[in-house]
């Protein structure tokens, strides 16, 4: 069994999608260690595995159909967000004229909520949620000519009927310390660097999956969002619990990455700061290998002697999310924190000098105004902190914003469509439209990134010039496109 993971160039005319995050376009390349993930389950299984990344290797349309004409896979498979379902259904389909014994197989969000969009013959299966075990079970079916079908957690058009067959969910994984570590080997070629880092080598990291938060809006990252939405359909729209890998296996990947040569980390948890006891297992085998690192955590989970770890560790920068300054909008959102506790994190990671980085999020309740707007970036600025990134609301399905938006008819069209939240809107409110919107989330990008204050503040931090010129197409793409 020869299996290709492929991520094709764009194919609709826009940028890249960025699949990781999954909800944006490529601003700065970044490894898919959910994906890579799968590829060293199947690899530790002895099948056949590669990897080709036409995004990360600069590679056109003819370039990804001139290999697929010359490739002989038996499976490809695909980390599909909802901004690669048009690039990726286009793909399949070519794959499907090529060689229609071939299997297509999509992973990720996109498949897991628009699964019948993915689903166009018979040749294409759809693994939800959690791919790991699934992926694992289906192979060995595949290659062994047995059938597939009543697999847990798959989804398959029948050759029958000519219907979408969903079958039951697959439980969560158990113990997530018995996957293996992302199969980085295969992106060994590109250097990744991550500008809120500013050193490089720069590798991803992530330690838990999911949020037990209730934010009306959230859609952390692609795995967990997927890993959401199929727990959410058996479960009576519940949140699926966290999945935490141990300290001890952290540490082990940490070892690892250490002795390969990175000098960087970002953890991808949703909230990676969840007890002392915890970050001090992982922060000390950060220290031990002088890695820089950085996380996203809430503002209350910010204390004095948090702060005072992440700075003894190294922490070069905290990505809260605000999303606004005003106690009503937070409350609406179901953020679960205050304006004070806000000033409260801020204050204490200013205090032991670890920098920060805010999330704010423009149009995320009908209460919002230009002038609440305006407000939160005035806050934003006077706070004097290294970053702040701006997007707009986008109501994802399967959240409760959705639900909202849909019955309130605050969604242009009726419907969702997939659209960069750090460029477009399709809301528009009584008393705020997807354009002003749109117009504020450029204003306050310029007036912040642009401000004196901001560049020197970053300026001097860059370790080498390669890290400052990733940083400066990573912004120029983020203003201007």
């Amino acid at each position: 069994m020869k299996i290709t993971f492929i991520t094709p160039p764009s194919l609709d005319g826009y940028k890249p999608a960025e699949r990781t995050a999954g909800c944006t376009r490529v601003v700065y390349d970044m490894p898919n260690i959910y994906e890579l993930t799968v590829a060293a389950v199947l690899e530790k299984k002895g099948w056949n595995v590669q990897y080709k990344n036409f995004v990360l290797a600069g590679g056109t349309k003819e370039d990804c159909f001139d290999f697929l004409r010359e490739d002989n896979s038996d499976c490809y498979f695909f980390w599909t967000v909802n901004l690669s379902i048009p690039t990726d259904k286009e793909l399949q389909a070519f794959i499907y004229k090529q060689r229609p014994e071939a299997v297509s197989v999509f992973l990720g969000p996109g498949g897991t909520y628009f699964t019948s969009l993915l689903l166009e013959n018979t040749a294409s299966i759809v693994v939800r949620g959690e791919p790991e075990e699934t992926v694992d079970e289906l192979i060995t079916l595949l290659a062994t000519g047995s059938d597939w079908r009543n697999i847990k957690g798959i989804s398959y058009l029948d050759s029958v009927s000519g219907k979408v067959i969903n079958n039951p969910a697959r439980p969560l994984i158990k113990n997530l310390d018995e996957l293996p570590f992302p199969a980085i080997h295969f992106i060994q070629n590109y250097v990744f660097s991550n500008p809120k880092l500013k050193v490089s080598p720069y590798m991803s990291v992530v330690t838990s999956r999911n949020c037990p938060f209730h934010c009306i809006y959230c859609v952390p990252s692609s795995l967990t969002f997927a890993r959401e939405i199929e727990y959410k359909k058996e479960h009576e729209g519940k949140k699926p619990p966290i999945g935490f890998r141990s300290p001890e296996n952290v540490v082990a990947e940490i070892e690892e990455l250490a002795a390969q040569g990175f000098r960087a980390i970002g953890f991808m948890d949703d909230n990676f700061i969840v007890t002392s006891k915890r970050l001090k297992v992982i922060g000390e085998a950060l220290k031990k290998h002088q890695l820089v690192w950085g996380c996203q955590a809430r503002v209350d989970a910010i204390n004095e002697e948090i702060a005072a770890m992440l700075s003894e560790y190294d922490c070069r920068y905290v990505d809260l999310g605000v999303e606004s300054f005003n106690d009503d909008i937070l409350r609406y959102i179901k953020k679960g924190i205050t304006e004070a506790q806000i000033y409260s994190a801020i204050r204490l990671l200013k205090k032991y000098k670890v920098p920060v980085k805010l999330n704010i999020l423009i149009g995320t309740s009908p209460i919002e105004t230009e002038e609440t707007i305006r407000d939160t970036l005035r806050k934003a600025k006077q706070l004097k902190v290294d970053q702040v990134m701006f997007n707009i609301v986008s109501p994802f399905p399967a959240t409760e914003f959705y639900e909202l938006a849909k019955e309130n008819g605050w969604i242009k069209g009726g419907e969702y469509t997939p659209t960069d939240v750090q460029r477009n809107s399709i809301l528009s409110y009584p008393n705020l439209t997807s354009e002003q919107m749109e117009r504020l989330l450029f204003r306050n990008n310029l007036r912040f990134f642009l401000s004196p204050s901001f560049v020197w503040r970053n300026m001097r931090k860059f370790s080498s010039f390669h890290d400052f010129r990733i940083a400066l197409a990573a912004l120029k793409i983020k203003l201007f496109g």
